[in-house]
């Protein structure tokens, strides 16, 4: 599956205050995660992350800098994925107050609540 949403209509959507989410398949264990997944884009939608939610949720941004959580009120699991969307590293219950750093190589990645099944070498399809 492909996003099929225009730069145009991306930017309407920021203009009038709707994030973009989306959904991931697990193809390697063909189930979808039960989770509609925020996209954070902007350098405030990434350096806040998780930290402005109270209760669990799971997102999707680019960087290759790690990430932290610091003042998060919930551990999360953390996905690596490469850019054919093949599952890299896995940082499993990431508790608040810690860092986490991997292969700058690889950008894209999921913060997801705990117990997402997902592991090392699964294809993911993000939609």
């Amino acid at each position: 599956m492909t996003h099929h949403s225009s730069r145009k209509e991306k930017k309407r959507k920021k203009k009038r205050g709707k994030k973009e989410t989306m959904k991931v398949l697990n193809k390697t264990k063909k189930y979808f995660l039960p989770y509609t997944i925020e996209v954070a884009e902007t350098f405030k939608e990434k350096s806040d992350g998780l930290l402005k939610y109270e209760t669990p949720h799971a997102m999707y941004f680019e960087t290759r800098w790690g990430i932290h959580t610091c003042g998060m009120k919930f551990p999360i699991d953390v996905v690596v994925l490469n850019d054919k969307s093949v599952v890299k590293k896995v940082k499993r219950n990431m508790e608040s107050g810690k860092f986490f750093f991997w292969n700058p190589l690889y950008k894209k990645i999921l913060e997801l609540p705990i117990g997402s099944g997902i592991e090392d070498g699964d294809i993911l399809e993000i939609a």
